[in-house]
């Protein structure tokens, strides 16, 4: 590889490392603090690079937010993934669903867990903002997973399938809420052994 060559691909990889090293920050800093109360600063500062590498990488607080949710969505997509690769048929699949928010749960969050980081920054946006529709996007794929999972088990009721992916996204979010509240992951267990039994029954 020529010298030239070499030197033009380095900035390439500072970019793309400090952009990894922000996103990594800003989803520590976003989660345990909220995204209102942690500045740019605080960012760059966990992230141990310059602020000018901020600009760089994100065109302002806002985007580095939105880049901060896609993450979060890709993230839990790749539990799901993860679960449903040892998952049988569609009553596996929608435990599956299940299983994914409890793997969130139990990461070693620097201030305990805090329920769902996406409507946890939802919550702090206005109404109208584009990342709202983001965690909104994130939350219909679910019940849309869900969905597909119950097809399987339910083939040919299309309104039977909708009303209890519904059913089913409500009580894992209701759970999801419940499991912040108190800093654990045990109300997600209660709603997988709730969902299973639910599934039976169909």
């Amino acid at each position: 590889m020529s010298e030239t060559g070499t030197a033009a691909e380095r900035p390439g990889r500072r970019r793309g490392a400090a952009r990894e090293k922000l996103l990594a920050a800003a989803a520590r800093r976003f989660y345990a603090d909220g995204v209102a109360a942690t500045g740019i600063d605080t960012i760059t500062a966990e992230a141990g690079v310059a602020k000018m590498s901020l600009y760089n990488n994100f065109s302002c607080k806002a985007d580095l937010v939105m880049a901060y949710l896609d993450a979060r969505h890709e993230e839990w997509l790749g539990l799901y993934r993860r679960r449903l690769g040892e998952a049988q048929g569609g009553r596996g699949g929608v435990l599956a669903v299940f299983d994914a928010y409890a793997d969130h749960a139990a990461f070693a969050y620097e201030r305990g867990f805090r329920g769902c980081g996406l409507l946890n920054a939802a919550a702090e946006l206005p109404a109208g903002d584009e990342g709202r529709d983001v965690v909104r996007r994130h939350k219909e794929e679910v019940e849309d997973l869900l969905a597909g999972h119950l097809e399987e088990m339910l083939p040919g009721r299309p309104e039977e399938v909708r009303a209890v992916a519904e059913h089913l996204s409500f009580l894992l979010e209701g759970a999801m809420a419940r499991a912040g509240l108190e800093g654990a992951g045990t109300r997600l267990e209660h709603a997988r052994a709730m969902a299973a039994d639910l599934l039976d029954r169909l």
